[in-house]
Protein backbone atom coordinates (compact mmCIF):
# COMPACT_ATOMS: atom_id res chain seq x y z
CA UNK A 1 0.00 0.00 0.00
CA UNK A 2 2.63 2.51 0.94
CA UNK A 3 4.21 1.85 -2.43
CA UNK A 4 0.70 2.51 -3.99
CA UNK A 5 0.16 5.58 -1.86
CA UNK A 6 3.95 7.28 -2.65
CA UNK A 7 3.87 6.28 -6.84
CA UNK A 8 -0.25 7.63 -7.07
CA UNK A 9 0.62 10.93 -5.24
CA UNK A 10 3.54 11.64 -7.22
CA UNK A 11 1.88 11.31 -10.72
CA UNK A 12 -1.01 13.15 -9.53
CA UNK A 13 1.24 16.04 -8.61
CA UNK A 14 3.56 15.55 -11.87
CA UNK A 15 1.51 14.67 -14.78
CA UNK A 16 -1.97 15.85 -13.77
CA UNK A 17 -2.22 19.69 -15.53
CA UNK A 18 -0.33 17.99 -18.52
CA UNK A 19 -2.50 15.35 -19.16
CA UNK A 20 -5.76 17.59 -18.03
CA UNK A 21 -4.64 20.35 -20.99
CA UNK A 22 -4.13 17.17 -23.40
CA UNK A 23 -7.64 15.69 -22.70
CA UNK A 24 -9.45 19.03 -22.95
CA UNK A 25 -8.30 18.80 -26.90
CA UNK A 26 -10.12 15.54 -27.66
CA UNK A 27 -13.40 15.54 -27.81
CA UNK A 28 -13.89 11.26 -29.07
CA UNK A 29 -15.52 8.84 -26.50
CA UNK A 30 -11.77 6.70 -26.69
CA UNK A 31 -9.78 9.26 -26.33
CA UNK A 32 -11.49 10.42 -23.05
CA UNK A 33 -9.64 10.82 -19.87
CA UNK A 34 -11.65 7.93 -18.29
CA UNK A 35 -12.90 4.93 -19.83
CA UNK A 36 -15.40 2.32 -18.92
CA UNK A 37 -15.95 -0.83 -20.54
CA UNK A 38 -18.90 -3.07 -19.11
CA UNK A 39 -18.60 -6.59 -19.56
CA UNK A 40 -21.89 -8.35 -19.09
CA UNK A 41 -22.64 -12.10 -18.56
CA UNK A 42 -24.68 -14.55 -16.73
CA UNK A 43 -23.83 -13.60 -13.16
CA UNK A 44 -23.52 -9.61 -13.70
CA UNK A 45 -21.86 -6.96 -15.01
CA UNK A 46 -18.11 -6.40 -14.78
CA UNK A 47 -16.55 -2.53 -15.00
CA UNK A 48 -13.10 -1.79 -16.01
CA UNK A 49 -12.49 1.42 -15.49
CA UNK A 50 -9.14 3.55 -16.91
CA UNK A 51 -9.84 7.10 -14.38
CA UNK A 52 -7.50 10.19 -15.66
CA UNK A 53 -5.34 11.78 -12.88
CA UNK A 54 -7.10 14.85 -13.91
CA UNK A 55 -10.38 13.66 -13.06
CA UNK A 56 -8.98 11.60 -9.96
CA UNK A 57 -11.50 14.20 -7.87
CA UNK A 58 -14.76 12.89 -9.49
CA UNK A 59 -13.60 9.15 -8.50
CA UNK A 60 -12.26 10.06 -4.98
CA UNK A 61 -14.55 7.69 -3.32
CA UNK A 62 -12.52 4.51 -4.80
CA UNK A 63 -9.61 5.84 -3.55
CA UNK A 64 -8.07 4.03 -0.43
CA UNK A 65 -7.76 5.81 2.73
CA UNK A 66 -4.16 6.81 2.76
CA UNK A 67 -4.86 8.15 -0.78
CA UNK A 68 -7.83 9.94 0.19
CA UNK A 69 -6.67 11.57 3.32
CA UNK A 70 -2.68 12.10 1.72
CA UNK A 71 -5.22 14.83 -1.09
CA UNK A 72 -7.37 16.12 1.60
CA UNK A 73 -10.92 14.60 0.29
CA UNK A 74 -11.45 14.28 4.21
CA UNK A 75 -11.38 11.42 6.94
CA UNK A 76 -14.24 8.80 5.41
CA UNK A 77 -13.26 5.21 5.30
CA UNK A 78 -12.92 3.64 1.84
CA UNK A 79 -16.09 0.91 2.37
CA UNK A 80 -18.90 3.46 2.99
CA UNK A 81 -17.46 5.83 -0.14
CA UNK A 82 -17.18 2.81 -2.18
CA UNK A 83 -20.71 1.73 -1.39
CA UNK A 84 -22.05 5.46 -2.02
CA UNK A 85 -20.22 5.20 -5.61
CA UNK A 86 -21.75 2.14 -6.37
CA UNK A 87 -25.13 2.90 -5.28
CA UNK A 88 -25.34 7.06 -6.24
CA UNK A 89 -22.11 7.77 -8.05
CA UNK A 90 -22.56 4.61 -11.26
CA UNK A 91 -24.92 2.49 -10.34
CA UNK A 92 -27.31 -0.34 -12.60
CA UNK A 93 -30.63 -0.89 -12.33
CA UNK A 94 -32.48 -4.19 -13.90
CA UNK A 95 -36.03 -3.38 -15.39
CA UNK A 96 -37.94 -3.29 -11.97
CA UNK A 97 -35.47 0.05 -10.94
CA UNK A 98 -34.00 -2.19 -9.04
CA UNK A 99 -29.88 -1.46 -8.07
CA UNK A 100 -27.51 -3.78 -8.83
CA UNK A 101 -25.27 -4.88 -5.60
CA UNK A 102 -21.74 -3.18 -6.53
CA UNK A 103 -18.56 -4.27 -5.03
CA UNK A 104 -14.91 -2.76 -5.60
CA UNK A 105 -12.54 -5.66 -7.05
CA UNK A 106 -9.28 -3.93 -7.24
CA UNK A 107 -8.14 -0.60 -7.58
CA UNK A 108 -4.43 0.88 -8.47
CA UNK A 109 -1.62 2.42 -10.68
CA UNK A 110 -1.74 1.47 -14.27
CA UNK A 111 -0.43 2.37 -17.70
CA UNK A 112 -3.74 3.96 -20.31
CA UNK A 113 -4.41 1.73 -22.59
CA UNK A 114 -3.50 3.34 -26.23
CA UNK A 115 -6.77 2.62 -28.51
CA UNK A 116 -7.37 3.88 -32.48
CA UNK A 117 -8.89 6.87 -32.85
CA UNK A 118 -11.80 5.45 -34.91
CA UNK A 119 -12.57 2.63 -33.50
CA UNK A 120 -10.85 2.46 -29.99
CA UNK A 121 -9.97 -1.15 -30.52
CA UNK A 122 -5.88 -1.43 -28.47
CA UNK A 123 -3.12 -1.07 -30.58
CA UNK A 124 0.27 -2.78 -30.53
CA UNK A 125 1.92 -0.34 -29.41
CA UNK A 126 1.66 1.26 -25.91
CA UNK A 127 4.80 2.63 -25.98
CA UNK A 128 3.28 6.22 -25.16
CA UNK A 129 0.47 5.34 -23.03
CA UNK A 130 -0.39 7.78 -20.00
CA UNK A 131 -0.73 6.71 -16.49
CA UNK A 132 -4.07 6.41 -14.61
CA UNK A 133 -6.12 4.69 -12.06
CA UNK A 134 -7.20 1.36 -13.16
CA UNK A 135 -10.16 -0.42 -10.96
CA UNK A 136 -12.62 -3.17 -11.41
CA UNK A 137 -16.36 -2.95 -9.95
CA UNK A 138 -18.53 -6.24 -10.56
CA UNK A 139 -22.40 -5.52 -9.88
CA UNK A 140 -24.31 -8.92 -9.10
CA UNK A 141 -27.28 -9.84 -10.37
CA UNK A 142 -29.76 -11.48 -7.59
CA UNK A 143 -29.21 -14.64 -7.21
CA UNK A 144 -30.78 -17.17 -9.97
CA UNK A 145 -31.97 -14.02 -11.90
CA UNK A 146 -30.93 -12.03 -15.30
CA UNK A 147 -32.20 -8.78 -16.23
CA UNK A 148 -33.95 -8.35 -19.60
CA UNK A 149 -33.39 -4.74 -19.16
CA UNK A 150 -30.44 -2.62 -18.04
CA UNK A 151 -29.82 0.65 -17.37
CA UNK A 152 -27.10 3.05 -16.73
CA UNK A 153 -26.68 5.64 -14.43
CA UNK A 154 -24.12 8.01 -14.12
CA UNK A 155 -24.11 11.19 -12.31
CA UNK A 156 -20.61 11.53 -12.05
CA UNK A 157 -19.03 14.65 -13.33
CA UNK A 158 -16.66 14.64 -16.36
CA UNK A 159 -17.29 13.19 -19.78
CA UNK A 160 -16.85 9.29 -19.59
CA UNK A 161 -15.99 7.17 -22.72
CA UNK A 162 -17.67 4.24 -22.67
CA UNK A 163 -18.79 0.41 -24.26
CA UNK A 164 -20.65 -2.56 -23.71
CA UNK A 165 -20.14 -6.14 -24.04
CA UNK A 166 -22.89 -8.79 -23.84
CA UNK A 167 -21.33 -12.55 -23.81
CA UNK A 168 -18.03 -11.32 -25.64
CA UNK A 169 -20.16 -9.21 -28.16
CA UNK A 170 -19.90 -5.11 -28.48
CA UNK A 171 -23.46 -3.75 -28.30
CA UNK A 172 -21.90 0.14 -29.04
CA UNK A 173 -18.79 1.41 -30.41
CA UNK A 174 -17.23 3.86 -27.97
CA UNK A 175 -20.03 6.27 -26.81
CA UNK A 176 -19.99 9.02 -24.50
CA UNK A 177 -21.98 7.64 -21.13
CA UNK A 178 -24.87 9.67 -19.85
CA UNK A 179 -27.34 8.53 -17.16
CA UNK A 180 -30.15 6.67 -18.40
CA UNK A 181 -29.30 4.81 -21.39
CA UNK A 182 -31.06 1.64 -21.30
CA UNK A 183 -29.58 -1.70 -22.51
CA UNK A 184 -32.25 -4.62 -23.83
CA UNK A 185 -30.58 -8.03 -23.07
CA UNK A 186 -31.16 -10.54 -25.27
CA UNK A 187 -29.81 -13.66 -23.49
CA UNK A 188 -30.58 -16.30 -26.14
CA UNK A 189 -28.40 -14.42 -28.75
CA UNK A 190 -26.45 -11.60 -27.37
CA UNK A 191 -25.81 -9.73 -30.93
CA UNK A 192 -29.13 -8.50 -31.10
CA UNK A 193 -28.69 -6.67 -27.32
CA UNK A 194 -29.20 -3.30 -28.27
CA UNK A 195 -29.29 0.19 -26.85
CA UNK A 196 -32.97 2.10 -26.69
CA UNK A 197 -30.15 5.00 -28.19
CA UNK A 198 -30.12 4.89 -31.92
CA UNK A 199 -27.15 6.89 -30.71
CA UNK A 200 -25.76 3.99 -29.26
CA UNK A 201 -26.27 1.57 -31.63
CA UNK A 202 -23.12 -0.08 -33.70
CA UNK A 203 -22.39 0.63 -36.84
CA UNK A 204 -21.69 -3.63 -37.67
CA UNK A 205 -25.23 -4.94 -36.08
CA UNK A 206 -26.37 -6.40 -39.03
CA UNK A 207 -25.88 -10.27 -38.81
CA UNK A 208 -25.52 -10.65 -42.89
CA UNK A 209 -23.69 -8.05 -45.18
CA UNK A 210 -23.99 -8.24 -49.21
CA UNK A 211 -20.81 -7.03 -51.52
CA UNK A 212 -20.60 -6.98 -55.28
CA UNK A 213 -17.38 -5.64 -56.74
CA UNK A 214 -17.03 -4.73 -60.47
CA UNK A 215 -13.89 -4.64 -62.16
CA UNK A 216 -12.93 -4.84 -66.07
CA UNK A 217 -11.60 -8.67 -65.67
CA UNK A 218 -13.84 -9.85 -63.06
CA UNK A 219 -16.99 -9.56 -60.89
CA UNK A 220 -16.67 -10.38 -57.31
CA UNK A 221 -19.36 -11.37 -55.18
CA UNK A 222 -19.00 -11.28 -50.91
CA UNK A 223 -21.18 -12.58 -48.21
CA UNK A 224 -20.82 -11.80 -44.83
CA UNK A 225 -22.72 -13.66 -42.38
CA UNK A 226 -22.90 -14.75 -39.19
CA UNK A 227 -23.03 -18.88 -38.60
CA UNK A 228 -25.37 -18.45 -35.75
CA UNK A 229 -27.51 -17.01 -37.94
CA UNK A 230 -26.78 -19.65 -40.95
CA UNK A 231 -27.41 -22.64 -38.23
CA UNK A 232 -31.40 -21.52 -38.65
CA UNK A 233 -30.93 -22.81 -42.74
CA UNK A 234 -28.42 -25.32 -42.40
CA UNK A 235 -26.70 -27.25 -39.45
CA UNK A 236 -23.67 -26.33 -39.17
CA UNK A 237 -23.03 -28.15 -36.38
CA UNK A 238 -23.63 -25.33 -34.06
CA UNK A 239 -26.38 -26.47 -31.54
CA UNK A 240 -26.01 -25.91 -27.87
CA UNK A 241 -22.47 -24.88 -28.35
CA UNK A 242 -20.24 -21.47 -27.09
CA UNK A 243 -17.08 -22.09 -28.90
CA UNK A 244 -16.10 -22.65 -32.58
CA UNK A 245 -13.04 -25.21 -31.70
CA UNK A 246 -10.29 -25.00 -34.54
CA UNK A 247 -10.85 -28.63 -35.64
CA UNK A 248 -15.15 -27.59 -36.39
CA UNK A 249 -13.98 -24.65 -38.11
CA UNK A 250 -13.01 -26.06 -41.28
CA UNK A 251 -16.59 -28.18 -41.58
CA UNK A 252 -18.35 -24.85 -40.43
CA UNK A 253 -16.47 -23.44 -43.54
CA UNK A 254 -17.53 -25.75 -46.13
CA UNK A 255 -21.08 -26.33 -44.99
CA UNK A 256 -21.22 -22.82 -45.30
CA UNK A 257 -19.96 -22.20 -48.48
CA UNK A 258 -21.74 -25.13 -49.93
CA UNK A 259 -24.98 -23.51 -48.61
CA UNK A 260 -24.27 -20.17 -50.12
CA UNK A 261 -23.47 -21.08 -53.17
CA UNK A 262 -27.15 -21.83 -53.67
CA UNK A 263 -28.26 -18.58 -52.35
CA UNK A 264 -28.04 -14.94 -53.38
CA UNK A 265 -27.90 -15.33 -57.31
CA UNK A 266 -25.95 -13.12 -59.47
CA UNK A 267 -26.93 -12.04 -63.20
CA UNK A 268 -24.25 -10.45 -65.69
CA UNK A 269 -25.83 -8.41 -68.63
CA UNK A 270 -29.23 -9.99 -67.74
CA UNK A 271 -27.71 -13.24 -67.97
CA UNK A 272 -27.62 -15.97 -64.92
CA UNK A 273 -23.73 -16.54 -64.12
CA UNK A 274 -22.35 -19.22 -61.43
CA UNK A 275 -19.85 -18.00 -59.27
CA UNK A 276 -16.59 -19.54 -58.26
CA UNK A 277 -16.17 -20.20 -54.54
CA UNK A 278 -12.88 -18.44 -53.81
CA UNK A 279 -12.91 -18.85 -50.24
CA UNK A 280 -14.19 -18.76 -46.92
CA UNK A 281 -13.05 -17.69 -43.66
CA UNK A 282 -13.98 -16.74 -40.19
CA UNK A 283 -13.40 -12.76 -40.18
CA UNK A 284 -12.52 -10.36 -37.23
CA UNK A 285 -14.38 -6.64 -38.20
CA UNK A 286 -14.03 -3.25 -36.98
CA UNK A 287 -14.56 0.21 -38.09
CA UNK A 288 -11.42 0.11 -40.39
CA UNK A 289 -10.99 -2.85 -41.70
CA UNK A 290 -11.60 -6.60 -41.85
CA UNK A 291 -9.25 -9.50 -41.30
CA UNK A 292 -8.70 -13.12 -41.59
CA UNK A 293 -8.91 -14.99 -37.99
CA UNK A 294 -6.04 -17.90 -37.68
CA UNK A 295 -7.65 -21.14 -38.11
CA UNK A 296 -5.79 -22.01 -35.02
CA UNK A 297 -8.05 -19.59 -32.52
CA UNK A 298 -11.32 -20.57 -30.75
CA UNK A 299 -13.96 -18.37 -31.78
CA UNK A 300 -16.80 -17.84 -29.45
CA UNK A 301 -20.04 -18.61 -31.51
CA UNK A 302 -22.09 -15.81 -30.06
CA UNK A 303 -19.28 -13.34 -31.95
CA UNK A 304 -18.69 -15.50 -34.66
CA UNK A 305 -18.27 -13.75 -38.57
CA UNK A 306 -18.07 -15.56 -42.09
CA UNK A 307 -16.58 -14.35 -45.03
CA UNK A 308 -17.64 -15.89 -48.42
CA UNK A 309 -15.64 -14.59 -51.76
CA UNK A 310 -17.65 -15.69 -55.23
CA UNK A 311 -15.55 -14.94 -58.74
CA UNK A 312 -17.15 -14.64 -62.07
CA UNK A 313 -14.35 -14.03 -64.53
CA UNK A 314 -15.35 -11.67 -66.97
CA UNK A 315 -13.32 -10.44 -70.53
CA UNK A 316 -14.91 -7.03 -70.17
CA UNK A 317 -16.28 -4.36 -67.99
CA UNK A 318 -20.23 -5.58 -67.92
CA UNK A 319 -22.84 -3.03 -68.32
CA UNK A 320 -25.26 -4.27 -65.29
CA UNK A 321 -24.96 -6.51 -62.67
CA UNK A 322 -28.10 -7.64 -59.92
CA UNK A 323 -27.42 -9.57 -56.56
CA UNK A 324 -30.82 -11.03 -55.62
CA UNK A 325 -30.60 -11.35 -52.36
CA UNK A 326 -33.04 -14.59 -50.46
CA UNK A 327 -32.24 -15.02 -47.04
CA UNK A 328 -35.20 -13.77 -45.02
CA UNK A 329 -36.61 -14.57 -41.36
CA UNK A 330 -37.54 -12.78 -37.91
CA UNK A 331 -33.94 -11.92 -37.72
CA UNK A 332 -32.91 -11.08 -41.06
CA UNK A 333 -35.07 -7.99 -41.89
CA UNK A 334 -32.43 -5.61 -43.13
CA UNK A 335 -29.20 -6.39 -45.31
CA UNK A 336 -26.95 -3.52 -45.67
CA UNK A 337 -25.16 -4.04 -48.82
CA UNK A 338 -22.99 -1.75 -51.36
CA UNK A 339 -21.78 -1.75 -55.33
CA UNK A 340 -18.15 -1.25 -56.22
CA UNK A 341 -16.35 0.07 -58.56
CA UNK A 342 -13.56 2.96 -59.89
CA UNK A 343 -16.03 5.26 -58.64
CA UNK A 344 -15.79 3.88 -55.29
CA UNK A 345 -18.99 2.29 -53.34
CA UNK A 346 -22.63 2.94 -53.49
CA UNK A 347 -24.22 1.61 -50.03
CA UNK A 348 -27.48 1.02 -49.88
CA UNK A 349 -29.76 -1.59 -47.68
CA UNK A 350 -32.17 -4.76 -49.08
CA UNK A 351 -35.41 -5.50 -47.41
CA UNK A 352 -37.74 -8.34 -48.38
CA UNK A 353 -39.76 -6.08 -50.75
CA UNK A 354 -36.88 -4.42 -52.23
CA UNK A 355 -34.29 -7.44 -52.60
CA UNK A 356 -32.06 -6.49 -55.76
CA UNK A 357 -28.50 -4.92 -55.14
CA UNK A 358 -27.84 -3.58 -58.83
CA UNK A 359 -25.16 -1.81 -60.37
CA UNK A 360 -25.30 -0.51 -63.65
CA UNK A 361 -21.89 1.01 -65.95
CA UNK A 362 -22.50 4.35 -65.65
CA UNK A 363 -18.51 5.15 -65.51
CA UNK A 364 -18.56 7.79 -68.09
CA UNK A 365 -14.64 7.12 -69.00
CA UNK A 366 -14.05 3.31 -66.89
CA UNK A 367 -10.27 2.82 -66.86
CA UNK A 368 -9.54 -0.57 -68.14
CA UNK A 369 -5.47 -2.08 -67.69
CA UNK A 370 -4.16 -2.48 -70.85
CA UNK A 371 -0.30 -3.09 -72.07
CA UNK A 372 2.29 -0.01 -72.96
CA UNK A 373 3.75 -0.13 -75.91
CA UNK A 374 7.60 -1.14 -75.62
CA UNK A 375 9.92 0.45 -78.11
CA UNK A 376 11.18 -2.61 -79.99
CA UNK A 377 15.09 -3.04 -80.64
CA UNK A 378 16.45 -2.37 -83.55
CA UNK A 379 16.46 -5.52 -86.29
CA UNK A 380 19.75 -7.18 -86.61
CA UNK A 381 20.59 -5.58 -90.19
CA UNK A 382 20.29 -2.51 -88.69
CA UNK A 383 22.71 -3.50 -85.98
CA UNK A 384 25.13 -4.95 -88.41
CA UNK A 385 25.34 -2.27 -90.17
CA UNK A 386 26.03 -0.01 -87.22
CA UNK A 387 29.39 -1.92 -86.27
CA UNK A 388 30.48 -1.37 -89.81
CA UNK A 389 30.39 2.02 -89.13
CA UNK A 390 34.30 1.90 -88.24
CA UNK A 391 35.16 -0.08 -91.11
CA UNK A 392 33.15 2.05 -93.28
CA UNK A 393 34.98 5.50 -91.44
CA UNK A 394 38.40 3.55 -92.23
CA UNK A 395 37.73 3.26 -96.07
CA UNK A 396 36.37 6.59 -96.07
CA UNK A 397 40.13 7.68 -94.98
CA UNK A 398 41.96 5.56 -97.47
CA UNK A 399 40.03 6.90 -100.40
CA UNK A 400 40.86 10.55 -98.93
CA UNK A 401 44.09 9.42 -98.02
CA UNK A 402 44.45 8.04 -102.44
CA UNK A 403 42.73 10.90 -103.56
CA UNK A 404 45.05 13.54 -101.86
CA UNK A 405 48.20 11.67 -102.99
CA UNK A 406 46.76 11.26 -106.51
CA UNK A 407 46.11 14.91 -106.82
CA UNK A 408 49.53 15.74 -105.21
CA UNK A 409 51.85 13.84 -107.70
CA UNK A 410 49.31 15.28 -110.42
CA UNK A 411 47.95 11.59 -111.52
CA UNK A 412 44.70 10.88 -112.82
CA UNK A 413 42.74 11.48 -110.13
CA UNK A 414 39.07 10.38 -111.42
CA UNK A 415 39.14 6.76 -110.17
CA UNK A 416 40.52 8.02 -106.58
CA UNK A 417 37.53 10.74 -106.78
CA UNK A 418 35.02 8.20 -107.63
CA UNK A 419 36.25 5.63 -104.65
CA UNK A 420 35.99 8.96 -102.28
CA UNK A 421 32.68 10.03 -103.52
CA UNK A 422 31.54 6.68 -103.35
CA UNK A 423 32.62 5.68 -99.33
CA UNK A 424 30.79 9.38 -98.40
CA UNK A 425 27.58 7.85 -100.41
CA UNK A 426 27.96 4.37 -98.65
CA UNK A 427 28.66 5.70 -95.17
CA UNK A 428 26.23 8.86 -95.22
CA UNK A 429 23.32 5.98 -96.11
CA UNK A 430 24.88 3.67 -93.47
CA UNK A 431 24.53 6.38 -90.79
CA UNK A 432 21.22 6.93 -91.84
CA UNK A 433 19.92 3.03 -91.32
CA UNK A 434 22.26 2.40 -88.67
CA UNK A 435 20.85 1.73 -85.32
CA UNK A 436 22.68 0.53 -81.73
CA UNK A 437 20.82 -1.54 -78.84
CA UNK A 438 22.62 0.40 -76.55
CA UNK A 439 20.30 2.83 -75.39
CA UNK A 440 20.79 6.21 -73.89
CA UNK A 441 19.15 7.24 -70.31
CA UNK A 442 16.30 8.69 -71.89
CA UNK A 443 15.26 5.33 -74.21
CA UNK A 444 16.45 3.03 -71.28
CA UNK A 445 13.79 4.89 -69.04
CA UNK A 446 11.79 4.15 -71.16
CA UNK A 447 11.85 0.48 -72.13
CA UNK A 448 12.30 -0.37 -68.49
CA UNK A 449 8.98 1.98 -67.33
CA UNK A 450 7.29 0.14 -69.76
CA UNK A 451 8.34 -3.76 -69.45
CA UNK A 452 7.61 -3.41 -65.49
CA UNK A 453 3.92 -1.69 -66.33
CA UNK A 454 3.27 -4.69 -68.72
CA UNK A 455 4.76 -7.21 -65.77
CA UNK A 456 2.20 -5.92 -63.12
CA UNK A 457 -0.51 -5.79 -65.91
CA UNK A 458 -0.47 -9.13 -66.53
CA UNK A 459 -1.75 -10.07 -62.77
CA UNK A 460 -4.60 -8.35 -63.95
CA UNK A 461 -6.03 -11.36 -65.11
CA UNK A 462 -7.59 -14.35 -63.15
CA UNK A 463 -6.20 -17.92 -64.69
CA UNK A 464 -2.50 -18.64 -64.56
CA UNK A 465 -1.98 -19.40 -68.49
CA UNK A 466 -3.40 -15.97 -69.22
CA UNK A 467 -0.99 -14.51 -66.25
CA UNK A 468 1.93 -16.53 -68.56
CA UNK A 469 0.77 -15.85 -71.43
CA UNK A 470 0.74 -11.78 -71.07
CA UNK A 471 3.96 -12.19 -68.74
CA UNK A 472 5.99 -14.04 -71.49
CA UNK A 473 5.97 -10.94 -74.15
CA UNK A 474 8.31 -9.15 -70.88
CA UNK A 475 10.11 -11.82 -69.36
CA UNK A 476 12.16 -14.22 -71.02
CA UNK A 477 14.29 -17.57 -69.78
CA UNK A 478 13.96 -19.13 -66.08
CA UNK A 479 13.32 -15.76 -64.60
CA UNK A 480 9.04 -15.69 -65.96
CA UNK A 481 8.57 -18.14 -63.42
CA UNK A 482 10.58 -16.72 -60.45
CA UNK A 483 8.43 -13.31 -61.47
CA UNK A 484 5.21 -15.31 -61.31
CA UNK A 485 6.03 -16.58 -58.36
CA UNK A 486 7.66 -13.57 -56.26
CA UNK A 487 4.97 -10.71 -57.73
CA UNK A 488 1.85 -13.07 -56.82
CA UNK A 489 3.22 -13.59 -53.61
CA UNK A 490 3.96 -9.71 -53.00
CA UNK A 491 0.36 -9.12 -54.29
CA UNK A 492 -1.16 -11.28 -51.74
CA UNK A 493 -2.75 -9.87 -48.38
CA UNK A 494 -2.00 -12.98 -45.93
CA UNK A 495 -4.32 -11.51 -43.63
CA UNK A 496 -7.77 -11.24 -46.29
CA UNK A 497 -7.53 -14.60 -46.80
CA UNK A 498 -4.80 -14.52 -49.73
CA UNK A 499 -7.12 -11.93 -51.52
CA UNK A 500 -4.61 -10.77 -54.49
CA UNK A 501 -4.41 -6.77 -54.45
CA UNK A 502 -4.58 -5.39 -58.04
CA UNK A 503 -1.87 -3.08 -59.30
CA UNK A 504 -3.19 0.65 -59.77
CA UNK A 505 0.59 2.29 -60.63
CA UNK A 506 3.67 1.29 -60.81
CA UNK A 507 6.09 4.09 -60.97
CA UNK A 508 9.94 4.22 -61.77
CA UNK A 509 12.06 6.80 -59.59
CA UNK A 510 15.35 6.04 -60.97
CA UNK A 511 17.48 4.08 -63.05
CA UNK A 512 21.13 3.92 -63.71
CA UNK A 513 22.45 2.69 -66.87
CA UNK A 514 25.43 -0.16 -66.30
CA UNK A 515 28.38 -1.25 -68.74
CA UNK A 516 26.89 -4.38 -70.62
CA UNK A 517 29.74 -6.86 -71.93
CA UNK A 518 26.79 -8.26 -74.40
CA UNK A 519 25.38 -7.13 -77.68
CA UNK A 520 21.46 -6.51 -77.84
CA UNK A 521 21.59 -5.89 -74.13
CA UNK A 522 21.69 -3.19 -71.04
CA UNK A 523 21.99 -3.45 -67.78
CA UNK A 524 20.48 -1.09 -65.11
CA UNK A 525 20.23 -0.59 -61.16
CA UNK A 526 16.34 0.46 -60.69
CA UNK A 527 14.43 1.99 -58.10
CA UNK A 528 10.82 1.78 -58.58
CA UNK A 529 7.15 1.55 -56.25
CA UNK A 530 4.21 -0.85 -56.93
CA UNK A 531 1.26 0.74 -55.65
CA UNK A 532 -1.87 -1.55 -55.26
CA UNK A 533 -5.46 -1.69 -53.70
CA UNK A 534 -8.08 -4.26 -53.31
CA UNK A 535 -11.60 -3.60 -52.11
CA UNK A 536 -12.82 -6.76 -49.32
CA UNK A 537 -15.47 -6.94 -46.66
CA UNK A 538 -16.45 -2.99 -47.45
CA UNK A 539 -12.91 -1.82 -47.35
CA UNK A 540 -10.44 -0.74 -49.69
CA UNK A 541 -6.85 -2.35 -48.64
CA UNK A 542 -3.88 -0.38 -49.70
CA UNK A 543 -0.61 -2.13 -50.48
CA UNK A 544 2.51 -0.23 -51.50
CA UNK A 545 5.82 -2.07 -52.13
CA UNK A 546 9.18 -0.32 -53.41
CA UNK A 547 11.90 -2.02 -54.76
CA UNK A 548 15.42 -1.51 -55.81
CA UNK A 549 16.99 -3.89 -58.44
CA UNK A 550 19.89 -4.85 -61.21
CA UNK A 551 18.08 -5.53 -64.39
CA UNK A 552 18.81 -7.32 -67.17
CA UNK A 553 17.39 -6.39 -70.73
CA UNK A 554 17.89 -8.22 -73.68
CA UNK A 555 16.24 -8.73 -77.17
CA UNK A 556 14.49 -11.79 -77.69
CA UNK A 557 12.83 -11.79 -81.19
CA UNK A 558 11.36 -8.61 -82.04
CA UNK A 559 10.89 -7.38 -78.50
CA UNK A 560 12.94 -5.82 -75.30
CA UNK A 561 12.39 -8.73 -72.34
CA UNK A 562 13.76 -8.64 -68.84
CA UNK A 563 16.53 -11.56 -68.44
CA UNK A 564 17.80 -11.15 -64.69
CA UNK A 565 16.87 -9.48 -62.19
CA UNK A 566 18.90 -9.21 -58.72
CA UNK A 567 16.80 -7.98 -56.21
CA UNK A 568 19.10 -5.30 -53.65
CA UNK A 569 16.56 -4.09 -51.73
CA UNK A 570 12.44 -4.53 -51.00
CA UNK A 571 10.45 -3.03 -48.37
CA UNK A 572 6.48 -2.37 -48.23
CA UNK A 573 5.89 1.10 -47.25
Amino acid sequence: MQLFKSLFISLVMLFSAQVYADALMKNKAMSANTIIEFYVDDNGVRAEFEIGLPEIENFKNLLPDPIYQELNFGDTPMLPRVQTFVSEELYLLNENNIKLVGELIKIGPAKRILRDPINGTPLPIQDEALDVVQATIIYKFPKNTRPEQLIFASPVRGEIGFVVYHQGVAVNDFRFIASGHSLNLDWSDPWYSTFKSKNLKRQYSSPMNGFIYVEPFEVRKEIIARPKDLQRWVDLGLEGKKIITAEMQQQIKQKAGEFLSKHHPVTINGEAVTGILESVNFLERTLTSSQVIDSGESIAVDSAILGAIFVYPQTTLPEKVVMTWDLWDERIINVPVSAVDQAGPLASSLQEDWNELVWENFLKDPIVPTLNTVEAPAPQWQTFINKSLPVLAVLALLALFWLVYVVKNKQNSLVAAASFCFTLIVGALVVNFAKSNEPDQERANAIVADLLHNIYRSFDYREEGDIYDVLELSVTGELLTDIFLETKHSLVLANQGGAQAKVKAVVLENIELKPSEQDNSFQVEADWIVHGAVGHWGHIHQRSNHYQAVLTLVVDGQHWKLQQMMVLQQERL
